[in-house]
């Protein structure tokens, strides 16, 4: 492993991104680099970023997707981390990240969960267990490999150059987790590591319509990759390529002592 760049998309966040940051500076295996994205803020976020020594990048355009790619084509490292600015990762989050990209089958992504904090016992329990628990469910089924929870993963750098330019970018209206996860191409892998966890804000709970309003996003965004390239067609896709992956991620893929987390190759 080489160096890990931590990106981190910023509106309005300055005193979840204090924690977020600090955080960070608590890492067994420190950041490289961090990035923080200023998606326009009003308040104090560019000041708190800069107090903690991260780099700040502007991204007048506003959205989590447009933010988080203006951060992905700003970061140098060989890793990117992505965080969002209300994500609190535990100490050895950074380490875990170095340790499961380092292995035999190379992923090009490294995914986790999140623990929810904040707001009640039974809204955490929901955004737990029914929207997240959901999304890796539903969403997993579709892709045949793990999706990636925007809150909490690391992309090669390189498979980055690739995706850049295929990806929706550019759209606020979509899920940005969903949309790459979707665009990945033959080849590159996904997997789901459940020691890589952060704590993850439960605000989005705060109201049902709050609630609403993301699983309708949801349902929009799989409604443009649906037309875009069929999740049935983009199974096939990737296993006619299959031998894009690598004799090294094959014999990952069969190793007895497998700990369940392996890519799927298709």
């Amino acid at each position: 492993m080489s160096t890990i760049s931590v990106v981190i998309p910023c509106l309005d966040d300055a005193d979840f991104l204090a924690a977020c940051l600090d955080a960070l500076a608590r890492q067994t295996r420190p950041a490289d680099e961090v990035v923080v994205v200023d998606n326009g803020s009003t308040d104090a976020s560019v000041e708190v970023a800069r107090a903690a020594g991260a780099r700040v990048v502007d991204q007048p355009v506003r959205g989590i997707w447009p933010a988080t790619a203006a951060g992905f084509d700003a970061a140098s490292g060989d890793v990117l981390a992505r965080l969002d600015a209300d994500s609190v990762p535990a100490p050895d989050w950074l380490e875990c990240v170095e340790q499961r990209m380092s292995r035999r089958d190379h992923p090009t992504v490294v995914t986790g969960t999140g623990v929810f904090y904040g707001q009640t016992a039974p809204r955490r329990w929901i955004a737990r267990y029914v929207y997240l628990g959901g999304y890796f469910t539903v969403i997993g089924a579709l892709l045949g490999h793990p999706p990636i929870f925007g809150s909490n993963y690391a992309i090669r750098s390189d498979a980055w150059l690739v995706l850049r330019d295929v990806v929706h970018r550019d759209r606020a209206d979509l899920h940005d987790d969903l949309d790459l996860a979707w665009w990945l191409r033959p080849g590159m892998t996904v997997v789901y590591d459940r020691s890589l966890v952060v704590g993850v804000s439960a605000r989005p709970f705060d109201s049902f319509a709050e609630l609403r309003r993301r699983v309708r996003m949801a349902f929009h965004t799989l409604g443009v990759e649906w037309r875009a390239w069929p999740p049935f067609e983009r199974r096939a896709d990737r296993r006619i390529d299959v031998d894009l992956v690598s004799p090294a991620m094959l014999a990952e893929a069969t190793d007895p002592d497998g700990d369940g987390e392996r890519p799927l190759p298709a």
